[in-house]
């Protein structure tokens, strides 16, 4: 039977911080942080660049980001992150990986 709720094959990988971290040292990746500038200034990765999931032109700045590259997503606690990595796979972004549990994961391995 045709199953009308069948959701679309997920276009991007969740990763948790330490793979994330492995992945940082690869050429070729972006740190995309989706978070507010207000939530950056109370920490952030090394190496990222900051594009507001909330900022009313958000898909025509991610539209202008080179899609050969990979594509390391984060936001506070992974949720934003989900939907920016799936809004980017729409767009035809292939290299895509969210940080599963956001900054609050990186700053958790980061203390250990």
């Amino acid at each position: 039977m045709f199953n009308l709720f069948k959701s679309a094959p997920k276009e991007y990988s969740d990763i948790d911080a330490a793979e994330f971290a492995r992945l940082m040292k690869e050429p070729n990746h972006v740190v995309l942080d989706v978070r507010s500038p207000f939530e950056q200034r109370e920490g952030a990765i090394p190496g990222n660049i900051l594009i507001d999931m909330f900022d009313p032109s958000f898909a025509q700045k991610v539209a202008k980001l080179d899609k050969s590259k990979t594509y390391m997503v984060y936001c506070r606690s992974g949720n934003r992150s989900k939907t920016a990595c799936s809004l980017m796979a729409s767009k035809g972004f292939e290299n895509l990986y969210n940080l599963r549990g956001g900054i609050n994961a990186w700053k958790s391995l980061q203390e250990a």
